[in-house]
């Protein structure tokens, strides 16, 4: 049985360089969060996840953040 949950946004600019990056990433955690491009030229994205998830992905963004705002 799968249990629906809420799901959530989270909008966040990064360099636009790293948006492949970052999707490549979240893909590899099944069912963590999926990625959008809003606007691929000022790198803004918007991260829907499970309310379940919240915990893991911000630690993740976390750890990732220099990586996903360092100019290239």
């Amino acid at each position: 049985m799968t249990c629906l949950s809420e799901t959530r946004k989270l909008y966040l600019r990064i360099n636009p360089c790293r948006i492949h990056y970052l999707k490549f990433l979240l893909e590899g955690y099944d069912g963590m969060a999926i990625l959008s491009t809003i606007d691929v030229q000022s790198g803004l994205v918007v991260v829907r996840y499970p309310s379940y998830s919240q915990a893991i992905l911000f630690e993740l963004l976390a750890d990732l953040a220099a990586d996903l705002t360092r100019e290239t």
